[in-house]
């Protein structure tokens, strides 16, 4: 008896989903979907840096160009505890072994900027300074899921609007929205699609050449559909 209740009860919730289902197919609805863009400027630039200890004989120690270093970011304004860390290699220098009685030691550091003036300056600087083993690792935009909720609502917004317009067109009114997907997002950062730049043209050269006053914009993409009822 209690198996034969339980069964009822199942088939009882099976027929409503059912009819919900069936209910929401039946009805009359049109579907539409949107993509919506837009472009923004990098705020975060972020660098790679290498010093590399030289094996010549006057060679200058990795701890002197460290500071000379630490010194021209400071003089340029730049926060070093909070734009300035030691990558992933980790926080002790790396030795590189030429002969049994001598070794090579570097450090690499992550530097994150905040627009491309400053990141001209930064380069003119360093080079001055010896320092040219620099790479562009990427450019990316601090607020970017704001700036995807905004543009999911736009692209509701979008969608209700291209339905009522395809609605007028059979004489017919677009009414509530029965379903929306998220359909998802798309980043397209020209940067990123050249990889890693490297940027090692000495300040002092005539074939040095500075930054250009931006980056190229990033390009955020949404898009979303949905179904609405039509009356």
């Amino acid at each position: 008896m209690k198996k034969l209740s339980l069964l009822l009860v199942l088939a009882g919730m099976l027929q409503t989903g059912f009819s919900q289902t069936k209910n929401f197919i039946d009805q009359p609805y049109l579907e539409t979907s949107a993509e919506v863009d837009t472009l923004v400027t990098p705020n975060r630039i972020y660098l790679g840096i290498r010093l590399l200890e030289s094996d010549s004989k006057g060679r200058i120690s990795l701890e002197t160009l460290e500071r000379q270093m630490g010194d021209k970011l400071r003089a340029l304004g730049i926060d070093l505890e909070k734009q300035l860390t030691v990558s992933d290699l980790g926080s002790d220098f790396q030795k590189y072994f030429l002969r049994k009685e001598d070794i090579i030691k570097e450090k690499v550091f992550e530097l994150v900027l905040y627009d491309a003036q400053t990141t001209a300056q930064v380069l003119y600087e360093l080079e001055k300074a010896g320092i040219s083993n620099i790479q562009l690792l990427k450019t990316d935009y601090e607020d970017m899921e704001s700036l995807m909720d905004i543009l999911r609502v736009r692209g509701v917004q979008k969608t209700k609007r291209q339905g009522a317009l395809m609605a007028r067109a059979l004489g017919q009114t677009l009414g509530s929205a029965l379903h929306i997907t998220d359909r998802g997002f798309s980043v397209f950062n020209k940067a990123m699609d050249r990889g890693a730049l490297r940027m090692s043209a000495e300040a002092d050269s005539d074939d040095y050449i500075p930054l250009p006053a931006e980056f190229d914009k990033i390009r955020i993409q949404v898009t979303v559909s949905a179904k609405f009822k039509l009356e």
